[in-house]
């Protein structure tokens, strides 16, 4: 019998891991004594799921991504939740009386046995990472044991016999109630919207807003108060919009939570940003970047010189990105710094700072005090004002790789939004090395996606795009993806890499779209190109891309 290959030999093997990566993790090992999976792991060497994945091959399972998957109630009831944390197992799904279940170590002989003598059948086993694993399960018991829509069904028949004053605890547990239904979902923010009759609240799921309740009005203003104090405003304040924060702890979780109010015909709207921090960082080609793009990214990205920025709206996934690929980098022979408001992801072997207004910090201190730290790579969160723009086009052709993120629609307009910034043309058009602008596009739910036949003007506009197909794929919606048909988005893109004809566009001060036709003739793939290309793979629909890249 062969003997079993070593998990830091299966990594090498599957190119997520490097020798030397490999080399130093060992010699932390023998320094700590910690496991060698958790070691590669902490060091942002790789992820969790990567490294389930590459157990799920050495042991012949299947990796379930658990981040997109939820678990069904029906199934949870099976194995109580003390029992399903002690033996290592999450249960998934039942169906025909078999049931599915989630594991972290491949050699859970009592999982399965467990699992058979509940339905009588053996188990349907799938490998899930350990990070996921835990977060999956508290979230998945936790509201089993507190149905949200049922208490707030609850809730809304008291108000309605309701005759005098809301009592306090009612509108704290009302509030409570709002922000768990929000984390539930994964929304990214809540908004508390008044009207003449009642007050509806709403979900941004995967950027785009559900509906979630509908409140009696009567209870806003108790609402609007409850927030208020959490997030230290003024409370007899009505006229003015208003900025404030809080933290909220949930499942072992803390969440920052930024509260903003403006006064409405109706009364205060409300909107609650989300921020539970980041999740796991990613590769690129799980982005959903396709091969040939990536393949210039890394390119790009492993010049010596030059600014490499990231373009997009609020939102849009810059900072996920900028981080895949500067993970791409070789951080163990390359000086990397960078300077965030906050710091989002941490990376091993990366200088991470971040931004302090109060003190004074802000990005073009941080750019000027890095220059004397030794730097290869430069990673500025965000070009904001000029002084930030000018000390990133001075690193930049001192030798130095400078990395950042702007605020413009697509990849051309960043040239203006920087020569706006008071940048000479001249060292922009020799700095300048790409720009890569970047929106997100929901994805159809796997679970309940089909083909369709496309209707005339769906044709029309694959036609306009070169692409002779004749069907698509739409979700129909189900339990899984809220009803919505799409679960999770994927990253469009485009590339504008500055060549010496773009440069001299640069200098001469040529209009976006002069640039863009270039860039376009020399082989670039406009955004919505992109985004047209995964509609036809069926990865999303062609209505999704006009949405986002009409």
């Amino acid at each position: 019998m062969a003997a079993p290959i070593k998990i830091g030999e299966l990594l090498l093997s599957q190119g997520v891991l490097t020798q030397k990566q490999l080399q130093i993790a060992l010699e932390q090992q023998q320094v700590t004594g910690a496991i060698l999976g958790d070691l590669l792991i902490k060091l942002g060497f790789i992820t969790a799921p990567e490294f389930a994945r590459t157990i799920a091959v050495q042991s012949g399972l299947e990796y379930l991504e658990l981040s997109e998957f939820e678990p069904e109630e029906e199934a949870l009831r099976l194995i109580p939740k003390e029992t399903a944390e002690k033996i290592g197992v999450i249960p998934l799904a039942l169906v025909e009386g078999q049931l599915t279940i989630g594991i972290t170590n491949p050699s859970n002989i009592v999982a399965v046995d467990t699992a058979t003598k509940v339905t009588g059948k053996p188990p349907k086993v799938y490998l899930v990472d350990n990070d996921h694993y835990q977060s999956t399960l508290e979230k998945a018991y936790y509201f089993i044991a507190h149905p949200i829509q049922k208490r707030m069904q609850e809730i809304i028949s008291q108000l309605r016999q309701a005759t005098g004053v809301i009592p306090g605890a009612t509108i704290s547990e009302l509030v409570e109630l709002i922000m768990m239904d929000g984390i539930r979902k994964q929304a990214t923010d809540i908004h508390i919207s008044p009207t003449e009759d009642v007050t509806n609240i709403f979900y941004r799921i995967d950027g785009v807003l559900q509906h979630g309740h509908c409140i009696q009005k009567q209870a806003h203003a108790g609402i609007v108060s409850r927030i208020k104090i959490l997030g230290q405003l003024d409370i007899a304040e009505q006229r003015l919009p208003q900025d404030g924060s809080f933290s909220h702890a949930f499942l072992s979780k803390n969440f920052e939570v930024r509260v903003s109010t403006v006064p409405s015909i109706f009364g205060e709207n409300l909107v609650l940003r989300l921020l539970a921090g980041a999740g796991p960082l990613l590769r690129l080609e799980a982005l959903g970047i396709s091969s040939i793009t990536v393949q210039q990214i890394r390119r790009l990205f492993n010049k010596s010189y030059g600014i490499i920025l990231i373009a997009g709206p609020t939102g849009s996934g810059k900072t996920t990105t900028l981080y895949a690929a500067l993970r791409e980098l070789n951080r163990l022979e390359r000086n990397i710094l960078t300077v965030e408001d906050p710091v989002e992801y941490r990376l091993s072997f990366v200088k991470q700072t971040q931004v302090n207004e109060k003190a004074g910090y802000d990005f073009a201190l941080a750019a000027r005090n890095f220059m004397r730290q030794d730097p290869d790579v430069m990673l500025l969160g965000e070009i904001r004002d000029e002084e930030t723009a000018q000390m990133a086009v001075r690193a930049a052709i001192t030798g130095h790789l400078v990395l950042s993120t702007l605020h413009t629609n697509d990849a051309a307009t960043a040239i203006p939004r920087l020569l706006d910034l008071k940048v000479d043309t001249f060292l922009l058009s020799s700095a300048l090395v790409a720009v890569i602008a970047q929106r997100l596009v929901r994805k159809n739910c796997k679970y309940c996606s089909e083909e369709y036949l496309l209707n005339d003007d769906e044709l029309q506009v694959f036609r306009q795009h070169q692409l002779e197909i004749t069907k698509g794929r739409r979700g129909v919606g189900c339990s899984k993806c809220g009803n919505s048909g799409f679960s999770g988005r994927v990253s469009i893109c485009e590339v504008l890499v500055v060549d010496s004809r773009i440069r001299q566009l640069i200098f001469e001060g040529a209009s976006t779209g002069a640039i863009m036709e270039l860039a376009v003739a020399e082989g670039m793939i406009p955004l919505q190109q992109d985004g047209i290309n995964k509609a036809a793979a069926g990865i999303t629909t062609l209505a999704e891309v006009l949405r986002v890249a009409g």
